[in-house]
């Protein structure tokens, strides 16, 4: 979408100047005529965000998820001036591409490099969203991630962010970055934009999604890529490599987890990745908030991907939506038995080795099993082999399809999500939006959002020890409770009644803000 041609832009004093447009005044007339009147200013807070993708524009997982609902709970605050600034890949959808405006360009530093940029807007849901063209970077076939240059990619966006602030003099009261994709922005703010007046006083937050993917590169990119000055390296360098998101952690005002669980987890070296002790050395500016979904978006009684709409307080269509699902997939059709599913990228951090380990006992019982996923040759093999043995009982989709995960969360009594580690975990929210009861592991968000159902209390089943058996076991509570119907009535409706929104979560981050 590179509609200027790719040369130096240079910022006239008329830009430079420009005065911010978030400001109203409002001007209350005294009786007095001997005195002027009283003004008083008031002025919207900025926030800017800053990810590599936010659904409905690009998502490949939860992150997108985030900042496609965060910004839009808060934007509801009409206190706040809420930005998000993206890459503008090529798998953007034309229908969206077509309602933005072509705002700006100029050309990025990316260390000795001199590179376009190219600045579109869209406004979606009360939020700005800025989105940054080059098609040497973003013009990709596929997936957004996993290139050879992918350093380079994400060191010209977060430069690319910054500059476009400056450019269109929307500089924030916060900069909100997300993983390591855009942490190197906390770096250049801090590093290297701190001279400049206008960004020393933008405080920042960077929130960890998955301490796993930290932004590990050979100390090589250091000067020669990201253009890092020598000021920063004990903060960028991590066991002799640049690691983004250590430097983020280390020079950041605030740093938040996807969930209270995961944010204590992480200070311990099974979860940490190597990370451990920074996050303890950093733990005094440590918050850990629970992540939500956006109702509109996952809702059972408007969702035009189910068989039948349903809601809460009529779940009539979720019996026809379980029935159309067994038609479709060759299942038996029967309403007594627990389909039991599994929607998720098919890796072992997932729990699938515990799957694996007593699925023989699983399907020996009487239940419909469902699998849902891609990811490992080993695990696409596996659930496929099982499927053909057992071909009334347990179905494997080697696929992602939004579609169809849609029919599964709607037509399943049982969520299945036993994760080794597990940062917040959006499934287990989607599916009891759903009223699809979770069975997870104590872990993370997991921990956070699904409680033991014991009779009385809680709103799914879980178990604490990432062991095969007692997954089973609980399993198998899962499913006795299914069959009891008054039991089975009261856990569903607890999980329908859980409030997975944003509205509470988004005034948490709001408070962090106002630190």
């Amino acid at each position: 979408m590179e509609t200027k041609k790719q040369t130096t832009t240079k910022t006239t004093k008329k830009e430079s100047t420009a005065k911010k447009t978030d400001t109203k005044s409002e001007v209350k007339v005294t009786n007095k005529t001997s005195k002027l009147p009283k003004i008083t200013v008031s002025k919207k807070k900025k926030i800017v965000f800053l990810g590599s993708e936010a659904a409905p524009f690009i998502a490949t997982g939860g992150l997108a998820d985030v900042l496609g609902s965060l910004p839009k709970a808060l934007a509801k605050d009409k206190k706040l001036d809420i930005s998000v600034i993206l890459p503008l890949y090529s798998n953007i959808n034309q229908s969206f591409r077509e309602k933005m405006e072509f705002i700006t360009n100029f050309n990025v530093s990316v260390s000795w490099r001199l590179q376009y940029a190219g600045v579109f807007k869209c406004v979606h849901e009360n939020v700005t969203f800025y989105f940054i063209d080059n098609e040497y970077y973003f013009k990709r076939e596929g997936n957004i991630y996993g290139f050879y240059d992918d350093a380079e990619r994400y060191a010209f966006y977060s430069r690319a962010a910054l500059d476009t602030i400056a450019r269109l003099d929307i500089f924030p009261d916060v900069l909100h970055c997300n993983d390591w994709q855009s942490a190197a922005a906390i770096v250049y703010l801090k590093g290297m934009y701190y001279g400049d007046e206008r960004f020393r006083n933008i405080k920042s937050v960077f929130t960890i999604h998955n301490i796993e993917y930290q932004g590990a590169f050979g100390m090589e990119t250091y000067g020669d890529l990201f253009g890092f000055p020598e000021s920063v390296k004990n903060f960028v360098e991590h066991n002799g490599m640049v690691n983004l998101m250590k430097a983020a952690v280390e020079m950041t005002d605030l740093v938040t987890t996807v969930s209270p669980t995961y944010s204590q987890e992480i200070k311990h070296e099974f979860f940490a990745h190597g990370l451990d002790s920074v996050i303890r050395r950093n733990e005094h500016k440590l918050t850990g908030i629970l992540n939500g979904i956006d109702l509109d978006y996952y809702n059972p009684e408007t969702d035009k991907c189910l068989f039948k709409n349903y809601s809460a307080k009529d779940l009539s269509g979720k019996a026809v939506c379980k029935a159309e699902l067994q038609k479709m997939l060759g299942l038996p059709e029967r309403a007594d038995v627990p389909v039991i599913s599994v929607i998720s990228r098919l890796v072992s951090h997932k729990g699938l080795d515990l799957v694996k380990g007593v699925i023989e006992q699983i399907l020996a019982q009487d239940v419909q099993l469902i699998i849902l996923g891609k990811g490992e040759v080993g695990y696409e093999n596996f659930f496929t082999n099982v499927a053909k043995n057992y071909p009334t009982k347990c179905i494997a989709i080697i696929a992602y399809n939004q579609d169809l995960s849609r029919k599964i969360y709607s037509g399943s009594d049982l969520f299945l999500m036993p994760s080794k580690m597990e940062p917040c975990g959006l499934s287990q929210m989607i599916a009891g939006r759903y009223g699809t009861v979770s069975i997870v592991r104590e872990t993370g968000g997991l921990n956070d959002s699904i409680h033991f159902y014991d009779g009385q209390n809680g709103n799914g089943f879980t178990f604490h020890d990432y062991n095969a058996h007692d997954m089973l076991h609980v399993i198998n509570i899962a499913c006795n409770v299914f069959r009891d119907k008054n039991a089975w009535k009261d856990v569903q409706n607890r999980i329908l009644n859980s409030d997975f929104s944003w509205n509470n979560l988004a005034g948490k981050y709001l408070e962090l803000y106002n630190k």
